[in-house]
Protein backbone atom coordinates (compact mmCIF):
# COMPACT_ATOMS: atom_id res chain seq x y z
CA UNK A 1 0.00 0.00 0.00
CA UNK A 2 1.56 3.30 -0.48
CA UNK A 3 2.34 5.73 1.47
CA UNK A 4 1.86 9.79 2.93
CA UNK A 5 4.40 10.89 5.32
CA UNK A 6 3.59 14.34 6.39
CA UNK A 7 6.53 15.97 8.26
CA UNK A 8 5.24 18.07 10.99
CA UNK A 9 2.13 18.64 13.09
CA UNK A 10 1.29 22.05 13.43
CA UNK A 11 -1.97 23.89 11.40
CA UNK A 12 -0.33 22.56 7.68
CA UNK A 13 0.32 19.39 8.74
CA UNK A 14 -2.90 18.60 10.46
CA UNK A 15 -4.62 20.01 7.88
CA UNK A 16 -2.71 18.23 4.68
CA UNK A 17 -3.42 14.66 6.71
CA UNK A 18 -7.33 15.67 7.01
CA UNK A 19 -7.31 16.67 3.46
CA UNK A 20 -5.80 13.30 2.33
CA UNK A 21 -7.77 11.20 4.57
CA UNK A 22 -10.83 12.99 2.66
CA UNK A 23 -9.96 11.87 -0.34
CA UNK A 24 -8.45 8.50 0.04
CA UNK A 25 -11.70 7.86 1.74
CA UNK A 26 -12.12 4.21 3.04
CA UNK A 27 -9.40 2.51 1.09
CA UNK A 28 -6.50 4.37 -0.38
CA UNK A 29 -2.60 5.56 0.99
CA UNK A 30 -1.59 5.52 4.44
CA UNK A 31 -0.76 8.22 6.23
CA UNK A 32 1.51 8.99 9.05
CA UNK A 33 2.22 12.64 10.70
CA UNK A 34 5.57 12.79 12.47
CA UNK A 35 5.93 15.22 14.87
CA UNK A 36 7.71 15.76 18.12
CA UNK A 37 4.74 16.67 20.35
CA UNK A 38 2.09 15.12 21.45
CA UNK A 39 0.47 18.17 20.81
CA UNK A 40 -0.66 20.58 18.44
CA UNK A 41 0.52 23.94 18.98
CA UNK A 42 -1.74 27.26 18.28
CA UNK A 43 1.00 29.76 17.62
CA UNK A 44 -1.25 32.51 16.86
CA UNK A 45 -2.43 31.83 20.40
CA UNK A 46 0.54 31.65 22.45
CA UNK A 47 0.99 35.57 23.28
CA UNK A 48 -1.76 34.98 25.96
CA UNK A 49 -1.77 34.56 29.23
CA UNK A 50 -2.94 30.71 29.62
CA UNK A 51 -1.01 28.79 27.18
CA UNK A 52 -2.39 25.69 27.70
CA UNK A 53 -5.12 27.18 26.25
CA UNK A 54 -2.71 26.95 22.74
CA UNK A 55 -2.59 23.55 22.51
CA UNK A 56 -4.93 20.49 21.26
CA UNK A 57 -3.68 16.87 21.72
CA UNK A 58 -3.23 15.37 18.09
CA UNK A 59 -4.43 12.02 18.75
CA UNK A 60 -7.81 13.71 19.76
CA UNK A 61 -7.59 15.02 15.78
CA UNK A 62 -5.90 12.07 13.72
CA UNK A 63 -7.19 8.87 15.59
CA UNK A 64 -10.69 9.56 14.45
CA UNK A 65 -9.74 9.61 10.69
CA UNK A 66 -6.91 7.22 10.57
CA UNK A 67 -4.16 8.96 10.32
CA UNK A 68 -1.51 7.43 12.59
CA UNK A 69 1.11 9.55 14.59
CA UNK A 70 4.81 9.10 14.96
CA UNK A 71 6.15 11.15 17.70
CA UNK A 72 10.09 11.89 16.53
CA UNK A 73 11.60 14.79 15.24
CA UNK A 74 12.67 14.43 11.50
CA UNK A 75 16.21 14.28 11.09
CA UNK A 76 17.08 13.58 7.79
CA UNK A 77 15.06 13.86 4.27
CA UNK A 78 16.46 11.28 1.51
CA UNK A 79 14.70 12.79 -1.78
CA UNK A 80 16.51 10.11 -3.88
CA UNK A 81 15.79 6.75 -1.94
CA UNK A 82 12.23 8.35 -0.63
CA UNK A 83 12.88 7.87 2.92
CA UNK A 84 12.61 10.27 6.31
CA UNK A 85 14.56 8.93 9.36
CA UNK A 86 13.59 10.35 12.53
CA UNK A 87 15.45 9.04 15.45
CA UNK A 88 15.61 5.40 15.18
CA UNK A 89 12.76 5.26 12.62
CA UNK A 90 13.40 5.03 8.80
CA UNK A 91 10.37 5.79 7.18
CA UNK A 92 9.61 5.29 3.52
CA UNK A 93 7.29 7.63 1.38
CA UNK A 94 5.84 7.71 -1.63
CA UNK A 95 4.44 11.54 -1.44
CA UNK A 96 5.96 13.49 1.07
CA UNK A 97 4.73 16.66 2.50
CA UNK A 98 6.35 18.93 4.29
CA UNK A 99 4.78 21.38 6.96
CA UNK A 100 7.53 21.35 9.51
CA UNK A 101 6.55 25.42 10.53
CA UNK A 102 9.43 27.58 11.19
CA UNK A 103 10.96 28.94 13.97
CA UNK A 104 12.37 32.50 15.69
CA UNK A 105 15.49 33.82 14.61
CA UNK A 106 16.92 33.66 17.96
CA UNK A 107 20.26 36.09 18.14
CA UNK A 108 23.61 35.57 19.43
CA UNK A 109 24.32 37.96 22.15
CA UNK A 110 25.99 37.99 25.76
CA UNK A 111 23.12 36.67 27.95
CA UNK A 112 20.91 35.10 25.07
CA UNK A 113 20.03 32.08 27.01
CA UNK A 114 18.12 34.44 29.14
CA UNK A 115 15.88 35.70 26.61
CA UNK A 116 11.85 34.60 26.84
CA UNK A 117 9.77 33.46 23.80
CA UNK A 118 6.06 33.15 23.10
CA UNK A 119 7.35 30.95 19.81
CA UNK A 120 7.17 27.82 20.79
CA UNK A 121 4.69 26.14 23.99
CA UNK A 122 7.98 25.59 25.88
CA UNK A 123 8.91 29.03 25.79
CA UNK A 124 5.07 30.13 26.11
CA UNK A 125 5.04 28.43 29.58
CA UNK A 126 8.50 29.41 30.64
CA UNK A 127 7.23 33.05 30.43
CA UNK A 128 3.81 31.95 31.88
CA UNK A 129 5.24 30.29 34.86
CA UNK A 130 8.33 33.19 35.79
CA UNK A 131 5.20 36.12 35.49
CA UNK A 132 2.85 33.77 37.91
CA UNK A 133 1.30 36.16 40.66
CA UNK A 134 3.75 39.02 39.81
CA UNK A 135 2.80 42.47 38.90
CA UNK A 136 4.64 45.74 38.61
CA UNK A 137 7.33 44.20 36.92
CA UNK A 138 9.14 45.57 33.77
CA UNK A 139 9.24 43.92 30.94
CA UNK A 140 11.31 44.62 27.65
CA UNK A 141 9.62 43.23 24.18
CA UNK A 142 12.31 43.46 21.37
CA UNK A 143 10.56 43.14 17.95
CA UNK A 144 7.72 45.70 17.29
CA UNK A 145 6.38 43.47 14.39
CA UNK A 146 2.84 41.23 14.87
CA UNK A 147 4.05 39.16 17.35
CA UNK A 148 6.11 41.41 19.53
CA UNK A 149 2.76 44.03 19.59
CA UNK A 150 0.36 41.32 20.85
CA UNK A 151 2.68 40.63 23.57
CA UNK A 152 3.54 43.97 24.38
CA UNK A 153 -0.08 44.82 24.78
CA UNK A 154 -1.00 41.65 26.66
CA UNK A 155 1.43 42.29 29.06
CA UNK A 156 1.25 46.01 29.31
CA UNK A 157 -1.61 45.91 32.30
CA UNK A 158 0.57 43.91 34.32
CA UNK A 159 3.87 46.45 34.48
CA UNK A 160 5.81 48.62 32.38
CA UNK A 161 6.74 47.48 28.73
CA UNK A 162 9.22 49.05 26.65
CA UNK A 163 8.60 48.07 23.18
CA UNK A 164 12.27 47.87 21.39
CA UNK A 165 12.62 48.26 17.35
CA UNK A 166 15.19 48.78 14.82
CA UNK A 167 13.24 50.20 12.28
CA UNK A 168 12.36 53.81 11.96
CA UNK A 169 8.80 52.83 13.15
CA UNK A 170 6.49 50.49 14.72
CA UNK A 171 5.29 47.43 12.66
CA UNK A 172 7.58 47.95 9.93
CA UNK A 173 6.31 45.16 7.65
CA UNK A 174 2.46 46.02 8.53
CA UNK A 175 2.45 48.92 6.50
CA UNK A 176 1.20 52.54 7.18
CA UNK A 177 -2.40 52.08 7.06
CA UNK A 178 -3.00 50.68 10.59
CA UNK A 179 -0.21 52.79 12.39
CA UNK A 180 -2.23 55.38 13.72
CA UNK A 181 -4.28 52.81 15.40
CA UNK A 182 -1.07 50.80 16.73
CA UNK A 183 0.43 54.12 17.93
CA UNK A 184 -3.02 55.09 19.62
CA UNK A 185 -3.58 51.83 21.59
CA UNK A 186 0.27 51.77 22.52
CA UNK A 187 -0.28 55.46 24.38
CA UNK A 188 -3.44 54.68 25.66
CA UNK A 189 -1.35 51.74 27.39
CA UNK A 190 1.68 53.54 28.12
CA UNK A 191 4.14 51.52 26.38
CA UNK A 192 7.35 53.01 25.90
CA UNK A 193 8.85 52.70 22.64
CA UNK A 194 12.17 53.08 21.83
CA UNK A 195 13.16 53.10 17.95
CA UNK A 196 15.71 52.46 15.95
CA UNK A 197 17.33 50.50 18.50
CA UNK A 198 18.43 47.16 19.30
CA UNK A 199 19.44 45.06 22.30
CA UNK A 200 22.76 43.99 22.76
CA UNK A 201 23.22 42.30 26.37
CA UNK A 202 21.00 40.62 28.53
CA UNK A 203 21.99 40.11 32.21
CA UNK A 204 20.74 38.88 35.47
CA UNK A 205 18.55 41.84 36.28
CA UNK A 206 18.64 44.28 33.30
CA UNK A 207 18.27 44.58 29.32
CA UNK A 208 21.15 46.66 27.42
CA UNK A 209 20.54 48.42 24.53
CA UNK A 210 22.91 49.58 21.10
CA UNK A 211 21.90 52.88 22.36
CA UNK A 212 23.43 52.36 25.60
CA UNK A 213 20.70 52.28 27.80
CA UNK A 214 20.64 50.00 30.35
CA UNK A 215 16.70 48.99 31.78
CA UNK A 216 16.88 47.32 34.92
CA UNK A 217 14.24 43.87 34.30
CA UNK A 218 14.54 40.18 34.53
CA UNK A 219 12.06 39.69 32.00
CA UNK A 220 13.33 40.17 28.12
CA UNK A 221 10.92 38.91 25.60
CA UNK A 222 12.76 38.11 21.60
CA UNK A 223 9.98 38.20 19.02
CA UNK A 224 11.61 39.52 15.72
CA UNK A 225 11.98 37.60 12.93
CA UNK A 226 10.88 34.08 12.28
CA UNK A 227 13.09 31.37 9.44
CA UNK A 228 11.89 28.19 7.67
CA UNK A 229 12.26 24.92 9.26
CA UNK A 230 15.94 24.03 8.29
CA UNK A 231 14.54 20.79 6.98
CA UNK A 232 13.93 22.84 3.42
CA UNK A 233 17.86 23.04 3.00
CA UNK A 234 17.60 19.33 2.46
CA UNK A 235 14.82 19.79 -0.77
CA UNK A 236 16.16 20.29 -3.71
CA UNK A 237 14.58 23.60 -5.04
CA UNK A 238 14.64 27.19 -4.94
CA UNK A 239 13.88 29.01 -1.37
CA UNK A 240 13.36 32.66 -0.60
CA UNK A 241 15.29 34.84 2.21
CA UNK A 242 13.16 33.00 4.76
CA UNK A 243 14.55 29.56 3.64
CA UNK A 244 11.08 28.99 2.10
CA UNK A 245 10.61 26.35 -0.61
CA UNK A 246 8.85 27.59 -3.43
CA UNK A 247 5.86 25.44 -4.66
CA UNK A 248 3.35 25.88 -7.83
CA UNK A 249 -0.17 26.17 -7.63
CA UNK A 250 -0.56 22.46 -6.41
CA UNK A 251 1.97 23.22 -3.44
CA UNK A 252 4.51 20.51 -5.47
CA UNK A 253 8.16 21.38 -5.10
CA UNK A 254 9.16 22.47 -8.56
CA UNK A 255 11.11 19.81 -10.41
CA UNK A 256 13.80 18.02 -10.05
CA UNK A 257 11.57 16.73 -6.65
CA UNK A 258 8.27 15.51 -7.82
CA UNK A 259 7.07 13.46 -5.03
CA UNK A 260 7.08 16.21 -2.33
CA UNK A 261 4.86 18.67 -1.53
CA UNK A 262 5.44 21.82 0.76
CA UNK A 263 2.68 24.01 3.19
CA UNK A 264 2.84 26.15 5.82
CA UNK A 265 5.54 28.45 6.94
CA UNK A 266 8.11 26.36 4.91
CA UNK A 267 6.50 27.15 1.26
CA UNK A 268 6.53 29.98 -0.62
CA UNK A 269 3.62 30.51 -2.96
CA UNK A 270 1.53 33.35 -4.91
CA UNK A 271 -1.78 34.08 -3.01
CA UNK A 272 -3.09 36.01 -5.59
CA UNK A 273 -1.18 38.28 -8.80
CA UNK A 274 0.87 40.21 -7.54
CA UNK A 275 1.10 38.79 -3.55
CA UNK A 276 2.94 35.69 -2.25
CA UNK A 277 1.60 34.16 1.53
CA UNK A 278 3.25 35.07 4.51
CA UNK A 279 3.96 32.68 7.49
CA UNK A 280 0.59 32.74 8.89
CA UNK A 281 -2.27 30.02 9.91
CA UNK A 282 -4.61 32.19 7.21
CA UNK A 283 -2.12 30.57 5.01
CA UNK A 284 -0.82 27.59 6.51
CA UNK A 285 -4.33 25.76 6.34
CA UNK A 286 -5.00 26.20 3.21
CA UNK A 287 -1.61 25.53 2.26
CA UNK A 288 -2.02 22.28 4.07
CA UNK A 289 -5.45 21.35 2.77
CA UNK A 290 -4.40 21.78 -0.67
CA UNK A 291 -0.98 19.57 -0.66
CA UNK A 292 -2.75 16.99 1.67
CA UNK A 293 -5.41 16.83 -1.49
CA UNK A 294 -3.11 16.31 -4.11
CA UNK A 295 -0.65 13.72 -2.30
CA UNK A 296 -3.74 11.57 -2.33
CA UNK A 297 -4.88 12.72 -5.28
CA UNK A 298 -1.69 12.21 -7.09
CA UNK A 299 -1.71 8.66 -6.15
CA UNK A 300 -5.35 7.79 -6.55
CA UNK A 301 -4.97 9.04 -10.30
CA UNK A 302 -7.70 11.82 -9.37
CA UNK A 303 -7.96 15.52 -10.28
CA UNK A 304 -5.66 18.17 -8.54
CA UNK A 305 -6.77 21.16 -6.77
CA UNK A 306 -5.06 24.47 -7.28
CA UNK A 307 -4.36 26.69 -3.71
CA UNK A 308 -7.00 29.89 -4.13
CA UNK A 309 -7.24 31.06 -0.64
CA UNK A 310 -9.51 33.50 0.86
CA UNK A 311 -8.42 37.23 0.58
CA UNK A 312 -5.81 38.44 2.90
CA UNK A 313 -6.72 39.78 6.39
CA UNK A 314 -5.24 40.33 9.71
CA UNK A 315 -6.34 40.97 13.04
CA UNK A 316 -4.08 41.92 15.63
CA UNK A 317 -4.30 41.64 19.80
CA UNK A 318 -4.01 45.46 21.34
CA UNK A 319 -4.33 43.81 25.11
CA UNK A 320 -7.06 46.40 27.03
CA UNK A 321 -6.91 48.72 23.82
CA UNK A 322 -8.83 46.05 21.74
CA UNK A 323 -7.40 44.82 18.48
CA UNK A 324 -7.62 46.19 14.80
CA UNK A 325 -9.09 44.04 12.08
CA UNK A 326 -7.78 44.91 8.52
CA UNK A 327 -8.50 44.14 4.95
CA UNK A 328 -6.09 43.50 2.14
CA UNK A 329 -2.17 43.56 1.38
CA UNK A 330 -2.36 47.06 1.87
CA UNK A 331 -3.98 46.40 5.56
CA UNK A 332 -6.61 49.13 5.35
CA UNK A 333 -8.60 49.16 8.88
CA UNK A 334 -11.94 48.20 8.82
CA UNK A 335 -12.42 47.64 12.90
CA UNK A 336 -10.94 48.93 15.46
CA UNK A 337 -11.31 48.10 19.59
CA UNK A 338 -13.93 46.18 21.31
CA UNK A 339 -15.77 45.58 17.88
CA UNK A 340 -11.90 44.05 16.05
CA UNK A 341 -11.24 42.30 19.66
CA UNK A 342 -15.05 40.35 19.38
CA UNK A 343 -14.09 39.58 16.04
CA UNK A 344 -10.63 38.30 17.34
CA UNK A 345 -12.02 35.96 19.77
CA UNK A 346 -14.06 34.39 17.03
CA UNK A 347 -10.83 33.80 15.23
CA UNK A 348 -9.10 32.64 17.65
CA UNK A 349 -11.51 29.68 18.71
CA UNK A 350 -12.24 28.35 15.12
CA UNK A 351 -8.48 27.79 14.64
CA UNK A 352 -9.08 24.96 16.68
CA UNK A 353 -9.18 21.67 14.50
CA UNK A 354 -12.73 19.74 15.58
CA UNK A 355 -11.77 16.39 16.65
CA UNK A 356 -15.59 15.01 15.26
CA UNK A 357 -14.15 13.26 12.50
CA UNK A 358 -17.15 14.75 9.80
CA UNK A 359 -16.74 18.20 10.96
CA UNK A 360 -12.83 17.58 10.53
CA UNK A 361 -13.15 15.91 7.26
CA UNK A 362 -15.69 18.24 5.62
CA UNK A 363 -13.97 21.13 6.60
CA UNK A 364 -10.69 19.77 4.99
CA UNK A 365 -12.49 20.02 1.56
CA UNK A 366 -13.38 23.37 2.04
CA UNK A 367 -9.94 25.12 1.21
CA UNK A 368 -11.46 28.58 0.95
CA UNK A 369 -13.15 29.70 4.06
CA UNK A 370 -12.79 33.71 4.65
CA UNK A 371 -14.11 35.13 7.93
CA UNK A 372 -17.66 37.11 7.58
CA UNK A 373 -16.44 40.26 8.56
Amino acid sequence: MSHIVIAGGGFAGVWAAAAAARVRGDAGPRITVIAPSEEMVLRPRLYETDPERAVVPLRRVLDPIGVRHLRAAVDEIDVEAQVVRAGEAEVGYDRLVLAAGSRLARPELPGARRLFDVDTIAGARRLAAHLKGRGGFTAVVVGAGFTGLEIATELAGRGRVVLVEQAEVIGPDLGPAPRPAIEAALDDLGIERRLRTTLTAVEDDAAVLSDGTRIATDTVVWAAGLRASPLTAQIPGRRDALGRLEVDARLRVTDPVQAVFAAGDVATVRSDAGHRVVQSCQHATPMGKTAGHNAAADLLGLPPIDFDPAPYVTDLDLGAAGALYTRGWEREVAHTGAQAKEIKRWIMERIHPPVNADRLLALAGQVNLPVPF
